[in-house]
C-alpha cells in the first residue's frame, strides 16, 4: 500500500472486497478494475492473513475487523451540508478579476471535484497542490476529506486572505503561498507534491506554463498526477488540439479526458462547462513562457503595452545620481533579487494585477527605484492603498506617487531609500528582514536580531526568540517573498517585538 502511494485507492477497494466474502480472483480484478499482476501481487502480501478456496479469497474471518478498520474504504456518503458549506463560501468569496480569467465554477463542481479526487486517488496523508484556487477546490477537498494536506498558490493576494481564514476557523491544513507562476513557484513548492489540480488561463500559453509548473510541482514523476481542467467551443477545434499539443510538448499523456466535469458561472463561449485532464508526466521539461497569457486585460495575449512615452517619463525620474545615465526600464519579476549591484532601477509594472508592486519593492537591492503601475493599481487608487503599501516598506522606502504622466493611463511610484540612523532599534530589524526576502525566514530574522543589536545577542538567543515568537512554524521555513501579502504585514509587528529582548539585554 505503502509503495503505490497516492494509487492506493485502488488496492484499498481489493481488500474491501476481501473483508466481505469470498470472492473469484477475476471479480477481484474487474470490480475495482485493477490489473490481474496487481492483484496477485497483493494477494502474495497478504501471506497467511488471506483464505483460498477454488480460485476464491478471502481475508481470515479472525482478522476482517483490523482489514476494515485499516484499509477500509467508506460508503457513498452524503455531502448536503459540505455542499451549502461551498455555496456559502462561493457567496462570500472576493469577486472574481477579469484580468486573471476569473471565471467561478458552480458549488457542484467544487464538490465533484473534491469527491473525485477523494473517491479516485488514495488522499489521506498525502499533499495536494492547488495551482490557482478561486473556485476554492482547497477548502471542497478539506470539507470531503480533512486528512490531506493542501497547498494553495496564487496571484490574487484577497483570495489567499479569504482561504487562510476559513480553513484556520474550520482547523484545516491548508497553507496559502504568494506566486505568480510565469515566474516560478515558489521554492518550498517545488518536487513536493503527489497532486497538482488547476483551472488555468484557457489560451495555449496559459495552458502550457501552469502544466509545466504543476510538473515541477510533483514529488515523484513515476507516481504524481496533474489535474487541469480546460474547455473549448465545439466552433474551434484548432485552439483545442493547439492546446492539447502544448500539453503533450510537455511530455504529458493524457490518462483521461472527463467531458463536460467542470460547469461555471459564465464561459458562455465555451458552453459554461471544461473537461477534466488526467494527466500523467513522463518527465521534467524546461518552462518558459511570457507574462501575456490570459485573454482579457493588460496580461492578455493581444495586449500591447506601455507607450514610449510612459517609459520614457519613467527612466527619467528613476532616482539615480547625476552622473548616472537613466536607466533602462526591466520587465517584472522577483524570483531572485533584482538589480543587484545598480546605482537605480526603473521596472515597467504596466501589466500588474495587483500584488507586483509590492513583490519588486521587497526583492529590489538598488537604493533608488522607480516602478511605472496602471492608475487602477490598488496600491496607488485610493489613499488606504497607498498608506498600506507605505506601512509595509516604510523602513526601506519612502514612496511618492506621481500621477501626471504622459499616457493618463499610468503612475509612477518613486522608491527613495529611508536612512537607517532615522530608525528604531525594531525597525532596523525589520529592515534587515525585508532586504533579504529571498532568504528562509527563520534564519534570516535570526541573522537581523544579531546585526541590530550590534553582537549583544548570540546566534543561540537570536534563534531562541525567533523559535518563541507568535508565528505560524511553517512560516519559518519559508520566503518573506513567498508570504501573502496579510501574513507579511502580520509578521511586522512580531519582528518588531522581537527586537524588544534586545533592548532589554542592553539595559
Amino acid at each position: 500500500m505503502a509503495e503505490r502511494g497516492v494509487h492506493a485507492r485502488k488496492l484499498r477497494e481489493v481488500l474491501s472486497l476481501l473483508s466481505e466474502d469470498w470472492h473469484p480472483l477475476a471479480e477481484l480484478v474487474r470490480l475495482p478494475a485493477v490489473p490481474r499482476r496487481t492483484v496477485q501481487d497483493l494477494l502474495k502480501a497478504l501471506g497467511d492473513d488471506v483464505e483460498s478456496s477454488d480460485d476464491r479469497y478471502r481475508i481470515a474471518p479472525g482478522l476482517v475487523a483490523s482489514y476494515r478498520s485499516e484499509f477500509g474504504v467508506s460508503g457513498v456518503r452524503d455531502h448536503t451540508d459540505v455542499l451549502r458549506q461551498i455555496l456559502v463560501d462561493i457567496a462570500d468569496v472576493p469577486s472574481p478579476l477579469s484580468s486573471l480569467d476569473h471565471v467561478q465554477a458552480t458549488a457542484e463542481t467544487a464538490l465533484n471535484r473534491a469527491v473525485w479526487l477523494n473517491s479516485t486517488y488514495d488522499l489521506t496523508g498525502k499533499r495536494l497542490l492547488c495551482l490557482g484556487d478561486h473556485d476554492l477546490t482547497s477548502l471542497a477537498v478539506a470539507a470531503v476529506n480533512p486528512h490531506v494536506s493542501i497547498t494553495v498558490v496564487d496571484l490574487d493576494e484577497r483570495l489567499l486572505e479569504f482561504i487562510d481564514s476559513r480553513a484556520s476557523a474550520r482547523g484545516h491544513d491548508i497553507r496559502t503561498l504568494h506566486c505568480d507562476m510565469r515566474f516560478g513557484l515558489p521554492a518550498a513548492a517545488l518536487e513536493s507534491f503527489d497532486l497538482v489540480f488547476s483551472d488555468p488561463p484557457y489560451t495555449p500559453e496559459g495552458m502550457g506554463l501552469f502544466a509545466g509548473r504543476g510538473i515541477e510541482a510533483l514529488q515523484d514523476i513515476a507516481s504524481g498526477r496533474l489535474l487541469l481542467a480546460y474547455g473549448f467551443s465545439d466552433r474551434t477545434p484548432a485552439l483545442g488540439l493547439k492546446v492539447q499539443q502544448e500539453l503533450q510538448k510537455l511530455g504529458l499523456v493524457f490518462e483521461a479526458i472527463l467531458p463536460a466535469f467542470h460547469r461555471f458561472d459564465g464561459a458562455q463561449a465555451i458552453g459554461s462547462a471544461a473537461d477534466l485532464y488526467v494527466c500523467r508526466p513522463t518527465g521534467r521539461r524546461a518552462v518558459s513562457g511570457g507574462t501575456r497569457i490570459y485573454t482579457h486585460g493588460a496580461q492578455s495575449v493581444e495586449s500591447s503595452g506601455p507607450s514610449s512615452e510612459a517609459l520614457s517619463a519613467l527612466s527619467e525620474l528613476a532616482p539615480r545620481p547625476e552622473s548616472s545615465p537613466p536607466p533602462k526600464p526591466r520587465s517584472a519579476g522577483w524570483a531572485e533579487p533584482v538589480g543587484k549591484g545598480a546605482a537605480s532601477l526603473a521596472v515597467d509594472l504596466s501589466a500588474d494585477p495587483g500584488p507586483w508592486l509590492l513583490r519588486t519593492l521587497l526583492a529590489s537591492s538598488p537604493a533608488r527605484l522607480a516602478c511605472l503601475v496602471p492608475n487602477n493599481h490598488p496600491a496607488v487608487s485610493s489613499e488606504a492603498g497607498q498608506k498600506e503599501l507605505q506601512e509595509l516598506v516604510q523602513t526601506r522606502f519612502k514612496l511618492k506617487f506621481l500621477r501626471n504622466n504622459p499616457d493618463a493611463k499610468t503612475t509612477i511610484v518613486v522608491a527613495d531609500q529611508v536612512l537607517t540612523g532615522t530608525l528604531s532599534l525594531g525597525e532596523r530589524t525589520i529592515r534587515e528582514i525585508l532586504m533579504k526576502a529571498h532568504g528562509k525566514l527563520r534564519n534570516v530574522w535570526r541573522e537581523a536580531l544579531i546585526t541590530a543589536s550590534q553582537g549583544v545577542l548570540t546566534k543561540r538567543q537570536a534563534a531562541e526568540i525567533v523559535d518563541n515568537a507568535s508565528v505560524a512554524s511553517d512560516d519559518l521555513e519559508l520566503r518573506l517573498i513567498d508570504l501573502p501579502k496579510h501574513r507579511i504585514a502580520a509578521l511586522l509587528p512580531e519582528i518588531s517585538a522581537s527586537a524588544g529582548y534586545v533592548e532589554r539585554s542592553e539595559g
